[in-house]
Parts: structure tokens; sequence; C-alpha cells
């Protein structure tokens, strides 16, 4: 059955915030101030880099394909500040992920010899996979907009997960500006683009469609951090 606009809404909210990935046992590891493991921080660190690296890709097609002009002016502030961090008067977000990564020790060279973990290549494709295809731009934005964009609000306690990492691994707030500039911008990238996914979603089957992929994007991400958390042990190296 159709849901009324806000209604539906609010329940892509709920999926949302009943699918949070800082459950999973590797950030009990990560956030252990006793036991700071700046080996373990160096695989999420890089694993996170495979999915900043195609961000930008993601909401260009959004923009590009978006059918709604008022949310299409939206993402074109989005896409401007991904690309150049003017809006946020710093870089762009791939060069705030590459110095964050600097900041843990990380070469150029180190980082640009790492590839995405299955699972993480997983979560990488199924978003682009709904991006690039107009007839699925409602499960690309919702996957996006909402559950992607979301991550970066999830909190323990009162603190973000960036904060507690600054104070477990003794970094600076200028290695952190990845985090701290998306998780100020993406409160109201995610109410942009609950917005978006509930104007554009106009049938119980685009509105189940729309829930399944937040549901379903949180649960790769979840993924992700498993399919790291089962490299524990294991010698550095590249993977494909």
């Amino acid at each position: 059955m159709l849901m009324e606009r806000n209604e539906f809404r609010a329940e892509l909210n709920r999926t949302l915030q009943h699918n949070l990935t800082l459950s999973h046992p590797l950030f009990a590891l990560l956030l252990n101030a006793d036991n700071p493991d700046i080996h373990l921080l160096r695989k999420v660190a890089l694993q996170g880099y495979q999915l900043t690296r195609h961000f930008l890709t993601y909401i260009e097609h959004l923009f590009f394909f978006c059918p709604l002009p008022k949310h299409k002016r939206h993402l074109l502030f989005n896409m401007f500040e991904e690309e150049t961090g003017r809006l946020s008067r710093t870089k762009n977000h791939v060069h705030l992920m590459e110095d964050f990564l600097r900041a843990l020790g990380i070469s150029d060279q180190e980082r640009d010899k790492v590839t995405a973990l299955p699972a993480t290549q997983e979560l990488i494709d199924y978003r682009m996979d709904a991006c690039t295809n107009p007839e699925r731009y409602h499960i690309g934005a919702a996957a996006v907009l909402v559950a992607s964009e979301g991550q970066n609000l999830e909190t323990l306690g009162e603190d973000a997960r960036h904060t507690i990492l600054g104070r477990v691994f003794g970094l600076q707030e200028k290695d952190l500006l990845f985090f701290s500039v998306h998780q100020k911008e993406d409160v109201a990238h995610v109410r942009q683009g609950l917005d978006l996914v509930a104007d554009l979603c106009t049938t119980a089957a685009m509105q189940k469609e729309a829930l399944f992929a937040v549901n379903h994007t949180c649960r790769l991400f979840y993924g992700m951090y498993e399919g790291i958390y089962q490299t524990l042990g294991q010698p550095e190296q590249a993977h494909v």
C-alpha cells in the first residue's frame, strides 16, 4: 500500500536509524583507548579510501539524472563541495581523506597499492549500479543520500567516531577534517536525501525498493567492516 509522503519519509529515517554500524565488534577494538591499534586503523582507513574515491561519481550521476529541479540544485551544491571543498573552506574531499591517511603514516605509494576487499567492492558496486541507471534512480538516491551519508552521523554516546579516534591515536584536528566536515554537512545532506526520495517514490513499489536500498546499503557497510575484521592477524597487503 502506498504510504503518505511524510509517513514514508519518516519510515526511511527509521530504517536508517535501526541499522547502525557502530555495533560491529571492529569498533570496540578500534576505539579502545587502552590498546590503540594503529595497524587496525590503517586497515580500516585504506578500505574507507576505496569508498571515498567513488563518492563524487555517485553524486555526479544523481545530479545529472535528477528529475526534480529543486532537488537538483541541492545536489549541485553537494557536488561542488565534494569537488572543491569551497563551502567548508577546506579542499576536495578525496584530498582530505588522503591527508588523513598520511597522518596515519601511510605513504601515497602504499595507499595506491591497496584495493578493495570483496565486501568493500560489493558496497561500491551496488551504489554505482543504481546511480548510473536512470531507471533505478530512487534506489541510488536512497543508497547514497540516505544510507551512505547517514553513516557519518553515527555517534558513540555524545562523541562522533572521529572525535574518539583523535583522542585514542593522538590525531590533530587538521588530520580529521574529512570526518568533521562530513559530520557537519551530512546532517543537511541526509535531510535533503530523505526529501528527495520521499518526493520521488510515487508508487508503493518504489517506496518498497527505496526502503530496501537503505536497509541493504547499511548492511553492506556492516559487511565491509566484517570483511576487514576477518583480515585481522593477516599481513598487510594489497587486495584485489
